[in-house]
């Protein structure tokens, strides 16, 4: 071709791409000026090569030639593959997309996320740290059937973490659990995460939203190594990053340059660092080494001589960066005098070598001493018990993580065991104890109880940064604890009988750190005791049951379990069941103080391992015995408390569980995490027990729901037990220390006392000493129904005021107190038709249910006129005969004095002179002659008489007599 103006005559005028495959599998190959425009006659398009054809690891399709191509020293090519693990910036075809599926109260988008996104950190990629949900987002066409893998840190389980893949039509493609749903990983660790994909285009997605509800930081996830295969083929070659190289020509992968060397990208060797500079591994610089301090060393004890002596010895800190022959530098102090070595921990024994071995099976020592054996009838009470460090237990390691490279992890000093320097300050330094499992003593085996050993060891931190102290159970965190902590002791029980691995992972600061500025933040662990391990060593011997003298063979003094709910007798080491309404301690069975007793309104369960409520309760109140009847209240119930949102607006909810009574004392409140178990269980189908639950009387998950972050279900986390102890039911407002707050409910008008209900969780938390706690509140409301309605109160909106005290108030009609006899009266009605019925009817206001049931309407007979109508008409009858015979008395005597006035008139002078008066008046004594003769007139009843007999009637006349004749003077 003739060079001319315009002409591409060049090859670095233009480059070579492939159009896309056509229905038969087949492509073109097409030149593409560099810059479009410029210049013209370019190579005609050729046939290409197939469609699946790729090259091997280390080479890449020479477009010109169309062959395959070893790559040159500083490169690398993974063939039909592409890697991603250079962080400095997020590569090109990656999205960081940050949403927030909550809307605001008037439908707008929320803008609290748009400053959260995925953030490149190097040789790693760091997640958002907030509840904002981040997208890092990937699209890649695929010639055949591929796979994407990647490499994660997944530390924390308030983060939702998911990885899923979409097709060009935006559809999710089909996954397993086990592939969407991405599992925690152990502080400090990088695990592998593989998918397989389909040909054609998929988008992939790494999706985040953090859960802060309890207003703590999340650890971020973090993720590098990103490596997809089924890309067909590459056209070139990817240089090896800074601070990595690769010598040979065709290379498929790049090594990180060694300590104390650097290189820059696309390098074939690494160049050693100057005498005074330093690097770690896979840096692309060198830097001046700083003068050393007193930062840069530590002290550890070494190991018991022969002659039982140890020393302090001081090391640097490795890999050592300072320079201790310049100015300001300090020197490594000397090595500390000989000194006695600590005695062996409990459970060991001194050796003639200093160095201490575990007692013999069915011997104990105190680590003074030798081991002895325990004495007949008792038995050897096995677990770990380490108080002295000077070596680190054989059943103990300890290691750092680091997301780049391992360092050293604790060191023990003497009376304790500390934090080791690390490689630099945002390292996890790992401390782990493995329990192969636990074996409750004889005397407990027959125990139902849930413990079956508790671990508990005394701590403290001394920081000046954001230093972070985490207990975990395998790879759960039990509990963890922020900045500077006194000293202080921690304890928890086991409830399951497993292998299990405890823990205790230390972080000064939880920002990436290339240097060490807080290396005196230290964590220093004083004691660890361990109960009941299966191969434990014994300190001490206790007390075993022995069998009765019937069945014990001559000098046999072997110890029996005793039956559940049994203790050993103190005289004669025998199995003796508690009393009624008592009930075991965890891990103390010998005397009968063993047998605690329940609460008030409570009894025990047939094992005597729990106290509970049989729903029943009595009261008495002036004079009035108060029965209630709680068994309408036994099922478990749920309050759904909120919503509440945090400082970006997430919505969150808190659901407690809540079994008040009954179960026999099985504790049926359940509560479960699906934040981290969704890769193993299937929310919509009949799934065994999640691994991650919670056995309580009552418990609280926090929820997300589903509609408020754009997930296919709600997210739940953080159960906890708020009560797996029930202390008692009483009206009272305090019982064993737990406070009932009547004040911050309503006041009860009903009259009807409440009932508290008070329940303890022993296992105690770093702001809860005594453990959490809870008060039930039952009040009697006829309004609601039987079930009733849960409460909490409105000033603790959460439901606890001070974060371990948690309230709530139950309010139902089967919470009033059984109806008596004392609750009703009759009422009699009027007699009808010789008739009357007798009415029963409750008092108002009714607080009672069931009980004494209303009696039946009685009916009796009666006469129409009432008794006090009888009477009353009688007694005006009486009065009535009374009046007209007085009446006709008076009246009949009125005559007899009229007639005799007129006799009297009749026989006075005819001249109608009055006679003269005989005298003025009577002398005293002296009675009047004149007789007054009356004349005897028949009665009624005689004149009848007589006419009936025909006898004529005669009337006698009336005489008057005087002594003389007188005569009426009238004037």
């Amino acid at each position: 071709m003739l060079a001319a103006v315009g002409l591409c005559i060049f090859q670095t005028d233009y480059y070579y791409e492939y159009t896309e495959c056509d229905s038969t599998g087949s492509r073109w190959r097409v030149a593409i000026p560099h810059n479009l425009g410029t210049c013209s006659g370019l190579p005609t398009p050729t046939r290409g090569t197939d469609c699946s054809f790729s090259c091997a690891a280390g080479k890449f399709l020479e477009m010109s030639s169309q062959q395959c191509t070893p790559c040159a020293a500083g490169s690398y090519s993974l063939g039909s593959a592409v890697r991603f693990d250079q962080w400095d910036a997020i590569p090109t075809g990656f999205t960081s997309l940050a949403t927030y599926m909550d809307p605001g109260p008037n439908g707008e988008e929320s803008q609290a996320c748009n400053s959260s996104s995925w953030t490149p950190q190097g040789v790693y990629l760091e997640s958002s740290r907030d509840e904002c949900t981040v997208s890092l987002v990937y699209a890649v066409h695929l010639e055949k059937q591929g796979s994407v893998s990647f490499s994660y840190q997944y530390p924390d389980n308030n983060i939702f973490f998911e990885f899923y893949v979409q097709n060009e039509q935006c559809q999710e493609m089909a996954q397993t659990e086990d592939q969407k749903w991405i599992k925690l990983t152990t502080n400090g660790e990088w695990d592998m995460h593989t998918v397989n994909l389909k040909s054609g285009t998929n988008i992939l997605y790494w999706r985040t939203t953090g859960i802060l509800v309890g207003g703590k930081m999340v650890k971020p996830v973090l993720l590098r190594n990103i490596q997809i295969e089924g890309v067909a083929y590459t056209s070139e070659c990817f240089p090896c990053r800074p601070g990595w190289f690769s010598s040979a020509p065709g290379s498929s992968s790049c090594q990180p340059c060694p300590r104390n060397t650097s290189s820059n990208k696309g390098a074939a060797s690494c160049t050693p660092c100057l005498d005074m500079q330093y690097s770690h591994e896979g840096w692309s610089e060198c830097k001046t080494r700083p003068p050393c301090s007193e930062k840069d060393y530590f002290q550890i004890h070494t190991a018991c001589d022969s002659e039982g002596k140890t020393q302090v010895m001081y090391r640097w800190v490795e890999p050592r960066i300072c320079e201790e022959n310049v100015t300001g530098a300090v020197v490594l102090p000397p090595t500390g005098e000989r000194e006695a070595c600590p005695p062996c921990n409990p459970g060991y024994y001194n050796t003639n070598d200093s160095t201490c071995f575990p007692c013999p099976p069915g011997t104990h020592s105190d680590g003074t001493s030798v081991c002895e054996e325990c004495p007949a009838g008792t038995e050897p009470v096995l677990g770990y018990e380490y108080k002295w460090w000077n070596v680190l237990p054989s059943n103990m390691k300890t290691s750092c993580f680091n997301v780049v490279c391992c360092c050293t992890g604790w060191e023990v000093a003497g009376d304790h065991i500390r934090s080791g320097a690390g490689g630099s300050d945002n390292d996890y330094l790992i401390l782990n104890l493995h329990v192969p499992g636990f074996k409750l003593p004889t005397s407990l085996a027959g125990m139902t109880g849930s413990e079956f050993g508790r671990i508990t060891f005394v701590f403290e931190t001394i920081c000046s940064a954001d230093c972070e102290l985490y207990f975990m159970m395998s790879t759960t965190v039990v509990e963890s604890w922020e900045g500077s902590k006194e000293r202080q002791s921690y304890t928890h029980i086991m409830t399951r009988n497993a292998s299990v691995s405890y823990t205790w992972a230390f972080q000064r600061t939880n920002q990436a750190q290339d240097v060490r500025l807080y290396i005196a933040d230290v964590v220093k662990l004083y004691s660890v005791t361990v109960t009941n391990v299966q191969d434990g060593v014994a300190s001490a011997c206790r007390a075993c049951a022995l069998l009765s003298q019937s069945s014990q063979r001559s000098g046999s003094s072997s110890c029996i379990p005793c039956p559940a709910g049994f203790y050993i007798d103190r005289d004669t080491n025998r199995c003796q069941e508690c009393p009624p309404d008592t009930y075991l301690s965890g891990h103390h069975t010998y005397g009968q103080d063993a047998c605690l007793p329940c609460g008030p309104g409570s009894r025990s369960n047939q094992e005597h391992s729990r106290c509970y409520s049989d729903c029943s309760f009595s009261h008495m109140e002036n004079n009035r015995t108060l029965t209630y009847d709680l068994s309408s209240l036994s099922a478990v119930a749920s309050l759904t408390n909120g919503p509440s949102f945090t400082s970006k607006g997430t919505k969150y909810l808190h659901v407690f569980n809540i079994s008040l009574c009954g179960h026999q004392g099985k504790m049926a409140a359940v509560c479960t995490d699906n934040v981290t178990d969704l890769a193993n269980k299937d929310l919509t189908g009949d799934s065994p027990q999640f691994v991650n639950s919670v056995d309580s009387f009552i418990c609280q998950s926090t929820i997300i729901p589903a509609d408020g972050r754009g997930f296919r279900t709600a997210l739940a986390s953080q159960s906890i037990s708020l009560a797996d102890t029930y202390l008692g039911a009483t009206v009272d407002s305090v019982l064993d220390g737990v406070k009932a707050r009547p004040e911050l409910y309503p006041d009860n008008p009903k009259g009807t006392p409440d009932i508290n209900f008070f329940y303890r969780s022993t296992q105690t938390t770093a702001s809860c000493e005594r453990g959490r706690s809870a008060v039930i509140t039952i009040r009697c409301n006829p309004e609601k129904a039987d079930h009733g309605q849960l409460a909490v109160p409105s000033a603790c909106p959460a439901g606890t005021c001070d974060g371990c005290t948690f309230h709530f108030l139950w309010e139902s009609g089967s919470a009033c107190p059984l109806c008596t006899h004392d609750d009703y009266h009759q009422i009699e009605g009027a007699c009808k038709r010789g008739v009357q019925e007798t009415l029963s009817v409750w008092n108002e206001p009714k607080l009672c249910t069931s009980g004494v049931s209303l009696p039946a309407k009685t009916s009796a007979p009666c006469e129409a006129i009432a008794l006090w109508l009888k009477v009353g008409v009688g007694g005006g009858a009486f009065l009535a005969v009374l009046l007209v015979s007085l009446t006709c008395y008076f009246w009949k005597k009125n005559k007899r004095l009229e007639y005799k006035y007129s006799r009297l008139v009749m026989s006075a002078n005819k001249e109608c002179e009055l006679p003269a008066a005989d005298s003025c008046a009577l002398a005293e004594g002296e009675e009047p002659e004149d007789d007054v003769v009356y004349s005897h007139k028949p009665s009624l009843l005689g004149k009848l008489r007589a006419i009936a007999n025909k006898v004529p009637v005669h009337f006698e006349s009336v005489q008057l007599k005087s002594s003389q004749s007188e005569r009426w003077v009238w004037g």
